[in-house]
């Protein structure tokens, strides 16, 4: 008799077959393309927007600092689930 582990991951390899697969070499390559593509994207972000900060800092406006602090988490967080998408497209793929 099976235990309900077993079954639940039965209808899990069943339902996304390509999930079990291994990567080709040619996919973990397109997979660290977009991992060296959205590092560069969030780093270029950051960079933008930490010189915002600092005019906010030296200009003296609180406001302004917490508004570009929320903006870089939240660049960062959109960046992140993108490059999350493109991957989990690649693995996908046939």
């Amino acid at each position: 008799m099976k235990s309900a582990y077993e079954l639940a991951m039965e209808r899990l390899a069943a339902a996304d077959p390509a999930a079990g697969r291994p990567l080709t070499a040619e996919k973990k390559g397109r997979l660290a393309e977009v991992d060296k593509v959205y590092k560069g994207r969030i780093a270029e972000r950051e960079i933008f927007l930490r010189q915002r900060l600092e005019e906010a800092i030296t200009a003296g406006k609180p406001d302004d600092m917490e508004k570009i602090r929320v903006q870089m988490a939240g660049e960062r967080q959109r960046l992140e689930g993108e490059r999350e998408e493109e991957k989990e497209r690649i693995r996908r793929e046939r």
